[in-house]
């Protein structure tokens, strides 16, 4: 199969299971789609970085010594938005005292592939394939800055983003309190008692175990009184 077709397909299952994600309620099949979903990530920028090195290799330069650099991860970015635009700004120390062709991106409906080549003997990549909401691919571009590459996705509506991807959506909500309402607050408080106690040293599961049994005398004799 041609890697272009392979790459859509990728794009395509990965657009599917992140519209699975957003809609799935279990915990465990949310987990094995994450797994899934990281899998599949990997597997497109490796695709990605393929094609691109395909392309360069056609274009007759088979001495770049750049491809066979070291790659590594880009972490260091920030990100805004304005009603059009998500901005990624990735900090690269020199990337503007190298050719402006050395520095590549790629866009997708829901993502983007960075390649900076042959910046202080590395190669510098960066993937993300499952972001926040759609984008226009052929409105999105790069621009190179003083230190840095500027990614400029261009949104299909001028809704506001609370977060960059969908990972950092699902994360926070998973790290959200339980607001329900109609919840008992004694079983939100029974939780957080049992894990101090199972996290705690000798003294402290003693000191809870004296608060509990003081407790229950005290709600005894409020019974007794009630009668």
């Amino acid at each position: 199969m041609d890697i272009n077709e392979l790459i859509a397909g990728l794009e395509s299952d990965l657009t599917e299971i992140s519209s699975l994600l957003e809609k799935c309620e279990r915990q465990r099949v949310r987990d094995v789609l994450t797994q899934e979903r990281q899998k599949m990530e990997k597997e497109l920028a490796q695709k990605q970085q393929q094609k691109l090195q395909r392309a360069k290799k056609d274009s007759g330069d088979k001495t770049d010594i750049a491809l066979k650099a070291y790659t590594v991860k880009i972490n260091n970015y920030g990100w805004d938005q304005s009603d059009k635009f998500v901005k990624i700004y990735i900090t690269l120390k020199g990337v503007h005292s190298i050719p402006a062709e050395s520095v590549e991106a790629a866009f997708t409906d829901r993502g983007f592939h960075v390649l900076v080549r042959d910046l202080d003997g590395k190669n510098h990549q960066m993937t993300v394939s499952s972001l926040l909401f759609p984008i226009v691919v052929a409105e999105s571009s790069k621009k190179i800055k003083t230190d840095m590459v500027l990614i400029m996705c261009k949104k299909k509506s001028a809704k506001k983003w609370e977060c960059l991807t969908q990972a950092e959506k699902q994360s926070k909500e998973k790290d959200k309190p339980n607001m329900n309402e109609s919840a008992d607050p004694s079983e939100g408080l029974m939780t957080v008692l049992k894990k101090i106690y199972s996290d705690g040293d000798d003294e402290m599961k003693r000191t809870i175990n004296k608060a509990w049994v003081e407790s229950q005398d005290k709600k005894a004799k409020a019974e007794d009184l009630d009668f």
